[in-house]
């Protein structure tokens, strides 16, 4: 079975549009998925602006912001989560967890996260509202494209810019609040005391907001994102998908007309070719051309299909998330059949399951103090006058925790004399709390033989034994 994803058209649409000088105008509609997406843009935007002034006590000498991005020192906050540098590896597995959820997410309804979830819709959808309330709706906009300028429509272009920068400076300076303490930098924009490179980072952030939801919209969704270059790829026929069932609605005509083809035994589609699916869409795409990579699933033009068929009294369903495997079956004649669960999407769920088990442990597991030990390279092994030979090695010793802690170290695996230079009686060495301690080891050997050999750091209550393998060798 063949699959062919149309984009010509969306790139037609887009430089005719383009050409015409008339960017995409999505008409508002209402519905339960409307209303869905609603709730998802008021949810998305409560947890982006009042995140950063949630509290989280983490003790004294610590940073009490819940969520925070301190680059500075090299730390990231999240609630009772606390990354290093040297905890890369969690940052790596979270993103692999992230791209897992979203294949599986684009295995069961396509490009979900885009047409609900993602920034850029969730902006847009924004900035979109502030237009139809200064401006109108879709018709009204229509005819302001290349109308003569006057005062009330001067005024209402300058409000609703206002409205969009204003908008765009809150987000920007949300954003910068992550990095460093927001309610302090917060009275800092109050009494025009921040810094200028604070103030430049916010007018970057506002001004990406600015332009990408104001201006770029759905240019974003179909050429600027790598996302939807990748529905060749992973499209996958069993998805429900937002789609025409065209063997419902073909042949296209009007309500009257199709009474009458009936009546004379002409066969008549359901679809009355009015257009709604396409005005409301917010990419300006038509779904009834068959699949298309620039559809973010965002399901306005089944509230619309769907609304219209209520006025006519005809069953909802034209437009609807349906597989395209469902939609060859109706031409068909076939009962649709539901294939969420196959191999597919069990193996990217276990796959979801195996990566959050792991993470979890790392963080489980993961301690307050790390051990890392380095050979000297040049030379590897010195020759002493007396027969013996000697290695040399850095020890890094980092106390993550909030107090200050003493380590006892010692080696096994080699008959060794330990020195540690600057410390010659080998006395407990004081690592202050949230910093490290370099020391420089030599072992000292008449007859080492080359092997493994472990380094051990004790703190002073025996409770956290810290441990790491190295090598003697002999040239």
């Amino acid at each position: 079975m063949a699959i062919t994803i149309e984009i010509d058209h969306a790139k037609t649409r887009a430089k005719a549009a383009a050409a015409a000088g008339q960017p995409v105008v999505p008409q508002a509609v209402k519905g339960p998925i409307r209303r869905i997406k609603w709730g998802v843009v008021l949810l998305a935007l409560s947890i982006y602006y009042v995140t950063p002034f949630i509290r989280w006590d983490r003790g004294p000498h610590a940073p009490d912001q819940a969520v925070l991005l301190d680059f500075a020192n090299g730390r990231l906050y999240a609630f009772f989560v606390e990354i290093w540098p040297q905890d890369l590896y969690v940052v790596t597995g979270l993103l692999v967890l992230a791209s897992t959820i979203l294949i599986l997410t684009n295995a069961l309804a396509g490009r979900l996260w885009c047409g609900f979830a993602c920034p850029q819709t969730v902006w847009t959808d924004l900035f979109l509202l502030v237009e139809r309330l200064v401006e109108g709706d879709r018709r009204q906009r229509l005819k302001n494209v290349g109308a003569p300028l006057t005062t009330k429509r001067a005024i209402r272009i300058v409000a609703k810019h206002a409205a969009w920068l204003l908008i765009s400076l809150a987000t920007g300076g949300t954003l910068i609040f992550y990095f460093t303490d927001a309610p302090r930098l917060q009275r800092d924009f109050a009494s025009a005391d921040v810094s200028a490179n604070a103030l430049t980072w916010m007018l970057v952030f506002a001004g990406t907001t600015y332009g990408l939801a104001g201006f770029a919209r759905e240019q974003v969704c179909t050429f600027m994102c790598p996302w939807p270059r990748l529905q060749g790829a992973i499209w996958d026929p069993e998805a429900y998908t937002v789609n025409y069932r065209d063997y419902r609605g073909e042949r296209r005509t009007s309500a009257k007309k199709a009474t009458e083809m009936r009546l004379q035994g002409k066969p008549a589609g359901g679809c009355v070719d009015c257009g709604q699916c396409v005005a409301v869409c917010p990419i300006g795409i038509d779904i009834r051309e068959g699949p298309n990579f620039a559809c973010i699933n965002c399901g306005l033009c089944v509230d619309a299909c769907d609304g219209v068929m209520a006025k006519l009294g005809r069953p909802r369903g034209l437009i609807d998330y349906e597989s395209w495997s469902n939609i060859e079956r109706g031409r068909r004649r076939e009962a649709p059949v539901n294939r969420l669960v196959r191999p597919k999407t069990i193996g990217l769920t276990a796959a979801c399951v195996v990566l959050a088990g792991a993470i979890t442990l790392a963080l489980a597991t993961k301690t307050a103090a790390s051990l890392s030990v380095q050979h000297d390279r040049d030379p590897v092994a010195v020759s002493l006058s007396d027969g013996s030979l000697r290695n040399a090695y850095t020890i890094k010793l980092l106390n993550k925790s909030l107090s200050p802690h003493s380590y006892t170290l010692s080696v096994t695996g080699i008959d060794a004399k330990m020195a540690i230079i600057g410390n010659e009686t080998l006395t407990p060495i004081e690592v202050a709390p949230d910093a490290s301690e370099s020391l420089r080891v030599t072992l000292t050997a008449t007859d080492p033989g080359q092997g493994d050999i472990v380094f051990t750091a004790r703190d002073e209550t025996g409770a956290t034994v810290l441990s790491a393998k190295d090598k003697f060798v002999e040239r």
